[in-house]
């Protein structure tokens, strides 16, 4: 069996050596703390994303929803029916091509996303307090880099 002091020694050594397991890893942490937020203020985390997204560039299909959000299509349907369900997005035929459907926020949807937002600052000073603000801002600009949307 480890002990604790093997266990507090060898991970930040691991972390050290191996970028992509300290990123896992982090990227572990913020996703348990974001699903923690989520369930307080009764939105999840995909569905936040797809009404923010709705809110901000208007109605898309689930598949534009999906891929820019890079949410798996079968868990963007899920998150779509339970939005519908409450009231919060509605799907109409596409006009541009009516073999797809557009999702579309509601009134109710921007109230919801409104409320759920006010909360977002905190959360994220929260999450990320062991960062300074200039961390933060150099944390999001590696990031980009990494995802391909940096400058």
């Amino acid at each position: 069996m480890p002990t604790k002091t093997a266990d507090h020694v060898y991970f930040p050594r691991l972390a050290a050596e191996r970028l992509d397991i300290a990123l896992c890893r982090a990227s572990a942490t913020v996703s348990r703390a974001a699903d923690t937020h989520a369930a307080e203020t009764g939105l999840g985390v995909g569905q936040h994303l797809v009404l923010q997204m709705l809110d901000a560039v208007g109605p898309c299909s689930q598949q534009t929803l999906s891929e820019e959000l890079r949410i798996d299509r079968s868990v963007m349907v899920g998150i779509c029916d339970d939005l519908q369900q409450e009231d919060l997005v509605r799907r109409e035929r596409n006009p541009r091509d009516r073999r797809s459907y557009a999702v579309t926020i509601t009134d109710s949807g921007r109230r919801r996303l409104a409320q759920a937002q006010t909360s977002v600052p905190a959360f994220l000073d929260d999450t990320f307090r062991s960062l300074a603000p200039e961390e933060r801002a150099q944390l999001s600009t590696l990031l980009g880099k990494l995802l391909g949307i940096g400058a």
